[in-house]
């Protein structure tokens, strides 16, 4: 049994060998120059910076949807075994609905299913100088007899 083992090891090993060795000498030699390293796509020459970046909604949005959707497929299974599954199976879907939207209630409350930042309110102007009449009205009184 071991040196079965031991066998089939060296061979897996000795064909990777070879097949990396066999691809090394008749492989194709690429003289790099400005041309062969442009990228190229499907013959449509590239325009501005490949190294884009997107925001970190983008991501939040992306993992939502692929939480989300994989609690699809659990429903889906329950649907198909649903009369197998009876009322214990039935209660069990329902608790497992149950904390998937309270999950989906607390990301919305939260804010982060909004893909448009929010708009802020701006502060209240600060009394300045020009705003100081009510404080005393003597210097006010002088200022208009001037």
């Amino acid at each position: 049994m071991l040196s079965s083992l031991v066998l089939y090891i060296a061979l897996v090993i000795g064909l990777c060998v070879v097949m990396l060795g066999l691809s090394w000498v008749l492989g194709e030699r690429t003289r790099y120059t400005r041309a062969t390293l442009d990228p190229y796509e499907s013959g449509i020459l590239h325009v501005g910076f490949a190294r884009y970046r997107f925001s970190a909604k983008f991501y939040l949005m992306a993992m939502f949807f692929v939480i989300f959707d994989l609690e699809a497929v659990f429903v889906f299974a329950w649907a198909v075994s649903a009369r197998e599954s009876g009322w214990p199976g039935y209660i069990e879907m329902l608790v497992f609905l149950t904390i998937l939207i309270a999950g989906l209630a607390y990301l919305w409350r939260l804010g982060a299913l909004d893909w448009a930042p929010q708009a802020r309110k701006l502060p209240a102007p600060r009394a300045g100088p020009e705003d100081a009449t009510h404080i005393n009205p003597a210097s006010a009184a002088r200022r208009k007899a001037k």
